[in-house]
C-alpha cells in the first residue's frame, strides 16, 4: 500500500521528500486506473506481508494489525496460517533491540526490496501493488549491499521466522511471541507463575524485587476488553530487561507489547481474562511451560481444574461507566482477529 522505500528511509533524509511527491503522483495514477484498496489487499498480499515480517523478525503488533486489515478486507486468514509462513521463511535481519543494527542500516543495505529479493522464491510475485506492477518488479533487481545486516537466505539467524504463534491450554485461541528476540536459553522454559491483575501491580512487584530467576510473570486483564484497548506492557518488559532478567524470566499477558520489546515476552493471549479465558484461572506457583519451537504454551493443571477455577472467577467488571470506551468494551473481539468490533448478527 506504499511505494518502495517508505518503510526504511529515515525521516530526515531528502529522499523522504521525493518519495512523498512520488506518492502524490501515484495516488492520481491509481485513481485514473480505478484501482481500489481491496484490489491491493488480498490473501496473497497479506501472506507476503507476513513473510517479510518473519524475515525481519518484526513486532508482535504486526500480527494484530495484519489480522485487523484482513478482517476489514473480508479476507479469511486464520491465526494458524502465520505459523505455516514462519516455518518456511528464515529470519534474516536482527534489528534493535535484538541487536545493534537499526532500521537506517537496513535502508543502507538495500531496504525492504533487498529483503524480499532474498526470500523471493517464497513470495507471491504476481500480487498487485500500488506501483501498478506486480510485486516481483519491486525486488527482482534489488541487491543486498551488506550481508551483515541482511543475511543471505542460506545463512539466516534461524531457519524459521522471527515471530511465532503459540497454542495450548493457556492460550486455546493463540498467543504471539517475537521469537527472534528471545534468548536461546528461554526458547524452552518451565517455571512458577507470578500473577498480577494489571500492569501497575506488575510494575510494583518487579520493582519490589519479588521476581526471581526462572519465574513466569503473568499480567492479565489487559486485553482488548480488560485493558481496555490492549495497553503495551512496556514498563514491565523494560524493567525486566534493565534488571538483566530478560534471559531468565518469561512474561505472559493478554495485553500487548512495544515493537522494541525483547526477551520471552508472550502477548495477545486468547481468550483474554475478561472473557474468562484460562489465563484468568492461573494461580501463583502454577507451573507454566513454554516451548516456542513446538509452538506450545501450557499451564500444568488439567482441564477439569481449569474449568473448576473459572467457575469461581468473578464476572469481569470495568470501571468505565459510559462513553465510547464502554461501547468498545461491549463490542470488541479477540486479539486473534485483530481486536476489531465483532460482526453484527
Amino acid at each position: 500500500m506504499a511505494l518502495p522505500g517508505n518503510g526504511t528511509i529515515p525521516a530526515a533524509d531528502s529522499r523522504r521528500t521525493h518519495l512523498a511527491t512520488e506518492a502524490g503522483r501515484q495516488v492520481m495514477a491509481l485513481l485514473e486506473k480505478d484501482v481500489r484498496p481491496k484490489d491491493i489487499v488480498t490473501k496473497a498480499s497479506i501472506s507476503n506481508a507476513f513473510a517479510v515480517d518473519m524475515a525481519l523478525g518484526g513486532s508482535t503488533n504486526s500480527v494484530l494489525h495484519f489480522m485487523a486489515i484482513a478482517h476489514e478486507a473480508g479476507i479469511d486468514f486464520p491465526l494458524s496460517l502465520i505459523n505455516d509462513i514462519s516455518n518456511r521463511v528464515p529470519h534474516l535481519c536482527k534489528i534493535s533491540p535484538a541487536s545493534e543494527i537499526h532500521m537506517e542500516d537496513v535502508d543502507q543495505a538495500g531496504g525492504i526490496p533487498a529483503v524480499m529479493h532474498e526470500i523471493g522464491k517464497l513470495l507471491n510475485g504476481n500480487a498487485k501493488t500500488v506501483t501498478l506492477k506486480p510485486l516481483s518488479a519491486t525486488y527482482k533487481n534489488a541487491m543486498v549491499r551488506n550481508h551483515n545486516v541482511i543475511r543471505p537466505f542460506s545463512k539466516p539467524f534461524s531457519k524459521t521466522g522471527g515471530l511465532a504463534i503459540l497454542f495450548g491450554n493457556l492460550a486455546p485461541g493463540g498467543a504471539v511471541v517475537k521469537s527472534g528476540a528471545v534468548a536461546p536459553e528461554m526458547m524452552v522454559h518451565k517455571g512458577p507463575a507470578r500473577v498480577f491483575e494489571n500492569e501497575e501491580e506488575a510494575t510494583i512487584g518487579i520493582m519490589g524485587k519479588k521476581i526471581k530467576k526462572g519465574d513466569v510473570v503473568v499480567i492479565r486483564y489487559e486485553g482488548p476488553r480488560g485493558g481496555p484497548g490492549m495497553r503495551e506492557m512496556l514498563t514491565p518488559t523494560s524493567l525486566l530487561s534493565g534488571m538483566g532478567l530478560d534471559s531468565s524470566v518469561a512474561l505472559i499477558t493478554d495485553g500487548r507489547f512495544s515493537g522494541g520489546t525483547k526477551g520471552a515476552a508472550i502477548g495477545h493471549v486468547v481468550p483474554e481474562a475478561a472473557d474468562r479465558g484460562p489465563i484468568a484461572a492461573v494461580k501463583n506457583g502454577d507451573i507454566i511451560s513454554i516451548d516456542i519451537p513446538s509452538r506450545k504454551l501450557e499451564v500444568k493443571i488439567n482441564d477439569e481444574e481449569i474449568k473448576k477455577r473459572l467457575k469461581n472467577v468473578p464476572q469481569f467488571k470495568t470501571s468505565v461507566r459510559g462513553g465510547y470506551l464502554k461501547r468498545y468494551i461491549e463490542k470488541v473481539g479477540p486479539a486473534s482477529t485483530g481486536a476489531v468490533f465483532k460482526d453484527q448478527e
